[in-house]
């Protein structure tokens, strides 16, 4: 190789190396401002998260549960969820594992057909609830690690009202909600939408790990880079 070739591509490279860095660090960049959209989009909306209104996940929720059904809601967060659904199903228990946020759900978000538990959903003993038609998990599978042992010991262990249809409504995150999220993931970085979630999926994955737990998918949408589907045990 001459001279001329060698400084070429030397050149080349270094130039590389800084668009390499300035692109990590844009990416970087990226992902600082969209938890700062996160934060400061509650704020604005007085503590509700924007996301609530747009997305209209609650309603996707509320049309698939039946009057006169008995719910598990895994999750409840500060009981959002469990409150909507208690308006229309019969009974509704609602688990989370933050002492908090069960607080603040019972001082705010009670009624009477609505049981709140302050509990690990993957130890808890659910055999000591009433007879249960449907469970649901509202962007809560992805934060848990033993997933699939998880699933299966609900299916064992809840006392199902009718064993032939052991219902599951799921919301998960997709992995590939954006190309852009793949490409971090490419370039070794941050890529999870929370530090805290276990995984994010692609429909392959969700369809795969849920058919390995014994739940077969009925229906499901796709829409602002998340799954929410109707299952039930096979």
């Amino acid at each position: 190789m001459t001279l001329w070739r060698k400084s070429i591509w030397r050149y080349n490279y270094m130039v590389k190396r800084l668009i390499r860095l300035l692109l990590r660090v844009t990416l970087a960049l990226n992902t600082i401002s969209r938890k700062a959209i996160n934060r400061l989009s509650i704020i604005l909306n007085d503590g509700t998260h924007p996301k609530h209104r747009i997305t209209k996940y609650k309603e996707w929720f509320l049309e698939h549960v039946e009057p006169g059904w008995v719910i598990l809601d895994i999750g409840c967060n500060t009981g959002l969820m469990p409150y909507l659904m208690a308006n229309k199903a019969k009974f509704v228990y609602a688990i989370d594992i933050n002492q908090r946020h069960i607080n603040e759900a019972k001082l705010k978000k009670h009624r009477l057909n609505l049981e709140y538990i302050c509990a690990d959903a993957t130890q808890y003993d659910f055999r000591g609830c009433r007879k249960v038609d449907c469970i649901t998990l509202s962007n809560v599978l992805e934060h848990i690690d033993a997933r699939k042992i998880f699933l299966k010991s609900l299916i064992r262990n809840v006392d199902w009202n009718d064993r032939n249809h052991k219902r599951f409504l799921f919301r998960v995150p997709m992995l590939n909600r954006d190309w852009l999220v793949l490409y971090k993931k490419e370039m070794g970085m941050s890529y999870l939408s929370d530090r805290t979630h276990r995984i994010e999926y692609t429909f392959e994955e969700f369809k795969k790990e849920l058919l390995e737990a014994g739940i077969g998918i009925v229906e499901y949408s796709i829409k602002f880079g998340e799954i929410s589907a109707v299952c039930e045990a096979v």
